[in-house]
């Protein structure tokens, strides 16, 4: 089995290699949008039959999922406690000035967390581009609209900026120690669209190769053209990883018990995000058992005696503890 997976990764890897040092990666197309955010196509040449879907697949997944960004995560309004206050003088509530912050793209080199200010006496219309930024921190779309002060009043507000990856929750991001803070859902992910499309080539004497156009949208934090080198370096990064890592044989004790396997990360996850059945999930409710973190401390034995919680209830509990959490319970 270790074999088999080794032999696939150097398979890709030298894929990968190949495609890179021969520079068969052309930019197409890279244009501007007016909102700030790039798009640039890419056409890789040369490539056998059934090599476009893979690379394309790779490519498109690390691209949506692995790079990360800067984002606004939370903010400090001067004498507000929480989102369901009004600022006075200010046309919009709390809830809208977020939802309008969260759509300020940031752009920053550093991954520690960072910090902005705004001071402002109104009347006056906010926008991105009054926010006083560190020397490391950029703004996207400086002409993003914030809010409009309709009064004289004097407003300040701090931002905090972090870094991450794909899409924090308010409620995951909140800490005792920044209570003064309102936290926002922070979209760190830079990038906003991936396609791609497979061509065949026919030469003078009727060989097929394939060729791969890749069509990227940023938020233009990135451009598309550093993005789909970061993507080439995770990848290449990843599967060299694999091959010099020389503890194969750990891999196939995995699916042996959830002892195994770390599963820290999810145990404070809710049992609603699983999506259940009704019925699994009424039944779990009713035996109190409210998290993954509770649901692992069941063995499948002592899950089939909880009532109504049958065969085909405990089956979808296993298969979707499988498929979304890699948990896999024997």
């Amino acid at each position: 089995m270790s074999t088999t997976k080794t032999s696939s990764s150097l398979e890709f890897l030298f894929l990968l290699n190949e495609i890179m040092s021969n520079l068969s990666i052309k930019c197409l197309k890279s244009e501007k949008i007016e909102s700030g955010a790039c798009h640039g196509q890419f056409l890789i040449n040369s490539l056998r039959p059934g090599q476009g879907i893979t690379i394309g697949n790779q490519l498109r997944r690390v691209l949506l999922n692995d790079l990360g960004g800067v984002a606004i995560s939370a903010v400090r309004i001067a004498g507000i406690s929480h989102e369901f206050s009004t600022i006075p003088g200010v046309r919009e509530d709390i809830l809208e000035v977020l939802l309008n912050l969260k759509e300020i793209v940031v752009k920053s080199q550093l991954q520690t967390p960072q910090f902005g200010r705004l001071k402002i006496q109104g009347p006056a219309v906010v926008t991105a581009d009054l926010i006083q930024l560190p020397s490391t921190v950029e703004i996207v779309n400086p002409h993003q609209y914030i809010m409009t002060i309709s009064t004289s009043n004097i407003l300040e507000i701090e931002f905090k900026f972090e870094y991450g990856m794909g899409y924090k929750l308010a409620s995951q991001s909140f800490l005792e120690e920044n209570e003064n803070y309102l936290q926002l859902d922070a979209i760190f992910m830079p990038i906003q669209k991936v396609d791609f499309k497979i061509e065949n080539v026919y030469d003078n004497s009727n060989n097929i190769t394939e060729r791969l156009v890749l069509d990227i949208w940023t938020n233009g934090s990135i451009s598309p053209s550093e993005a789909i080198k970061s993507a080439a370096k995770i990848t290449i990064d990843a599967f060299t990883s694999l091959i010099e890592n020389e503890g194969t044989d750990s891999m196939n004790q995995v699916d042996s018990d959830t002892s195994s396997i770390n599963i820290e990360p999810y145990t404070n996850i809710a049992i609603e995000e699983l999506q259940l059945s009704v019925r699994a999930y009424n039944c779990l409710k009713k035996a109190q058992i409210n998290t993954v973190g509770d649901l692992l401390h069941y063995s499948p034995e002592r899950l089939q005696e909880l009532k109504n919680f049958g065969r085909k209830s405990a089956d979808e509990v296993f298969s979707t503890l499988k498929n979304k959490l890699g948990i896999i319970l024997k």
